[in-house]
This record gives structure tokens, sequence and C-alpha cells, in this order.
């Protein structure tokens, strides 16, 4: 049986359920502000961290908004936020995730409202043909009106479970981390930095750069783009890019980095992949990261040699 994600959640569940059979929870007590109005005063841990049992405030917007797999099932006026203080100014969502894919999915979901601030969401591993339900909550300044009633997927992004990248807790079974950071963009030029950690207990080595595949929405490879020394697109860190082996021993680690130009000189022909498929060296287990790739319409991704981390 799938537990429900351990997602940011409000009160506990209400008597009453809607014509299409999904359950309300019981969020801020019914004497909060209607959806829109101004809060007059800031909830207190005294006054709200009991959440009280009340009558759940519904959005008045439409829901059943859905995106590859992931479909908003019931929006509420409120939320809990990490302090567990009932917020009348918060938006909650109720979502579902459907894995239709033949193996484990990890999902990672980026929820909007206009006038709240956004919210991401990593649920997995998600079986085959199994559906699990979540929920997000998103909170406004104090005295600012809501821009919209509506909450949004901004993004649905989906990995084989098998190769989500695990930049902590307990070691892969391949004794080696592999993931991405958050990147960097300029002037039409990307840099996203991979690492590398041993964790296991042996030494790794590797030589060169790591081995890519571009992987597009619809989970296929991408052709025709080339792979090519990150120096031949952009230099990085101004350290000379020198392909040589490297052994890293346990605990120690080893930074690589990918470069694009998002340039576009022609119609059509552009490539737009989110996903990259890394292997550490030939024949390692692969990670699929997600550095959401805008190629344009130059055909070439810049990586950089691995070399050691201090």
């Amino acid at each position: 049986m799938l537990a429900l994600l351990a997602l940011a959640g409000c009160g506990t569940a209400g008597p009453g359920a809607d014509a299409d059979g999904v359950r309300a929870e019981a969020l801020c007590p019914s004497k909060a502000p209607r959806y829109g109005e101004i809060p007059r005063a800031r909830p207190t841990a005294t006054a709200d961290a009991s959440r009280p049992p009340g009558t759940p405030t519904p959005v008045p917007s439409g829901t059943g908004t859905s995106r590859d797999g992931v479909r908003i099932t019931r929006q509420y006026a409120g939320a809990i936020d990490e302090e567990g203080v009932c917020r009348p100014s918060g938006l909650t969502a109720e979502f579902e995730v459907t894995n239709p894919a033949a193996h484990d999915m990890t999902y990672t979901v980026l929820f909007d409202a206009k006038g709240y601030t956004g919210a991401s969401r990593v649920v997995g591993p998600v079986r085959h043909g199994s559906t699990v339900h979540g929920r997000v909550a998103m909170s406004r300044s104090y005295g600012d009106v809501a821009g919209g009633t509506s909450v949004s997927l901004l993004s649905v992004r989906s990995i084989p479970s098998a190769e989500a990248p695990a930049p902590g807790g307990p070691c892969p079974a391949s004794g080696v981390r592999v993931y991405a950071d958050a990147g960097d963009a300029a002037m039409g030029l990307r840099m996203v930095g991979l690492h590398l950690e041993n964790c296991g207990k042996e030494p790794y080595a590797v030589d060169g750069r790591p081995e890519l595949e571009i992987i597009d929405a619809g989970h296929e490879r991408v052709e025709g783009v080339r792979i090519v020394p990150s120096a031949e697109v952009a230099p990085l860190d101004g350290t000379p890019d020198v392909a040589r082996p490297l052994t890293l021993r346990p605990g120690e680690r080893a930074l690589s980095g990918i470069v694009w130009r998002n340039t576009v000189e022609a119609f059509g022909g552009a490539v737009d992949a989110p996903y990259l498929r890394v292997r550490a060296k030939a024949g390692a287990a692969p990670v699929t990261l997600t550095p959401e790739l805008d190629l344009g319409t130059t055909g070439r991704l810049g990586v950089q040699a691995w070399r050691k981390q201090e």
C-alpha cells in the first residue's frame, strides 16, 4: 500500500467529501478570512498551533488542472506553516501523481499561484500504474492581496527512480554520488556544475570526462548534438580543461561541469531538453539530472574533465 507523501499539509481530515469523492481537509478555523480578504492580524502560535476543527474554505476556482501525470484535485484558502501555525493568508492544493511508465519513477513538480510564493515537491518512487496523493502549501506576505485564485503546474519532470541523484542520505550501491548544482546563467551562457563523491569504501578511478546523453521531454535520446570539451564553448572557472586519470579515495570529491549557449540563429531546429543522463565513466551506473538544456540551434554541449575538488 502506498503511503501518503510527507508533504506540507494542514489539519486533520474533514468529515465531508465533494461530488468526485475527494475528501477535504480542515485547514484554518472557520472564522478565518475568506479567500482574497486581507488578514487583519498575524496569527499567533498560541492561538493557532492547536488547529481547532473548522470548516475548510474552498477556493472559488476550477480544479482538475493536470500535466504529465500530475493533477491538482482541490484547492483551499489557508495553510499550516513550518512552525505549525495556521495562516489564513496561505493557499493549499491537494494533488495526485500517476505513473504510467513501466518502471518506478520519481517526479519533481513545480507549483505556482499568482501573488504567492512558488513551491516544489519531489514525489517518489511511484510504482508503475500507481497513484500517490500529496498536498502543497504556499504563502504570501501579510497585507498583500493575492493576485490569483488558482494553483498552476509550472513544470513536471520525471526520471527513473533507479537513476535519481542522491546528494545526501545513504550511499548508493555504486559507491559514488553524482549530482548537479543549481548552475548559473548570464548573457545567453549557461553553466551547471557536476559533482562526484566517493561515498564508498574503495578507491574510485575516473579517466577524463563524464559520459553524457541528452534526453528530451518525451524521455527519448536527442540526436544531432555534439558533446565537446567545455573550452570549445566557453572556459569554466579559468581552469585548464585537461583530461587526465584521477583516483578518488573514500570521502574525496571531484568536479566537472557542462556549458552551453542558447543562441538561436535560424527558424526551427532549436533543442530544448530537460534531462541529462550522466555516467561518471564508461560503464558506470547512470544518473539522470534535470539541467533544463536550452541549446538553441548551436548543436553543442560542452563538458569539462573531472578534477579533484579540494
